[in-house]
């Protein structure tokens, strides 16, 4: 796990990272919680960390699409690493209210307004390539990707190998060395 081994030293960097590198100001700063404030790092970062397949990217695109779907838990702290470049591609973040209205992305933030359609989510997006990010309880437990947790006022996260490897992306072991990994089948089988 991510704190286990830095403990509580990571989180001013995390903040450092995103109030310097992203360019927050302090009203923001005041208007959204912390806990938002690291996840939106971790996004940022996860775009850096996770390598997706040619065939995600139409005509060579250099975008990466960042969709939160559902209601928008971040406020401002998103708007920062819209536009950013990672890897030569531009991050665009782009809002989803429901599924019926999604388009391609690349990362996908399903928000706690979604729980009662995750289901549907995750089998709508069954053959995508995309990378599936929630701090609903047993995210990665449930089929996707990338699960947010708490333990002890700290944040840490959970990878679903088998549901990565399926949606055909390649996660850095540099980012799976912070991580829990979860082995459950995409059809919900425990290993």
């Amino acid at each position: 796990m991510i704190f286990k081994r830095h403990g509580r030293r990571l989180i001013p960097i995390l903040l450092l990272l995103l109030f310097l590198n992203l360019g927050l100001n302090s009203t923001a700063q005041a208007s959204s919680s912390h806990e938002y404030a690291i996840k939106a790092v971790f996004l940022y970062n996860f775009a850096k960390f996770v390598e997706w397949p040619l065939r995600a990217f139409d005509d060579n695109t250099n975008q990466i699409i960042l969709c939160i779907l559902g209601k928008d838990p971040f406020g401002a702290f998103l708007k920062p690493i819209n536009g950013k470049t990672v890897k030569g591609k531009r991050i665009i973040v782009k809002y989803i209210p429901k599924i019926d209205n999604m388009e391609k992305c690349h990362i996908l933030f399903i928000g706690k307004s979604e729980e009662t359609e995750l289901v549907r989510i995750l089998a709508r997006l069954r053959d995508w390539n995309v990378l599936t990010v929630s701090d609903m309880g047993d995210f990665a437990q449930r089929g996707g990707i990338i699960g947010f947790t708490r333990e002890e006022d700290e944040i840490h996260f959970e990878i679903n190998l088998d549901v990565s490897k399926r949606a055909g992306l390649k996660i850095s072991s540099r980012l799976l060395k912070l991580a829990r990994i979860i082995s459950v089948k995409p059809e919900g089988r425990k290993r």
